[in-house]
């Protein structure tokens, strides 16, 4: 498992960086969906439900690009 940073406009960025845009980038869609469906309203606190979420989603690519 090696993570190399990348180099963006010149300025070179840690991987985890460009994995928690991704990650955010796939909470926005799922969002969405569940204040669509109301599955937020069932939550107790939907802003950490969110959060949780967001690590979920951040833990799944770190594993995915970790392989």
């Amino acid at each position: 498992m090696s993570f190399v940073e990348v180099n963006l406009f010149g300025v070179y960025v840690a991987p985890i960086a460009v994995m928690m845009v991704a990650a955010w980038l796939i909470l926005i869609p799922l969002r969405r969906v569940a204040d669509h469906f109301g599955l937020l309203r069932h939550v107790w606190h939907p802003a950490l439900f969110a959060f949780a979420v967001y690590l979920i989603a951040l833990s799944c690519i770190v594993l995915l690009v970790a392989r």
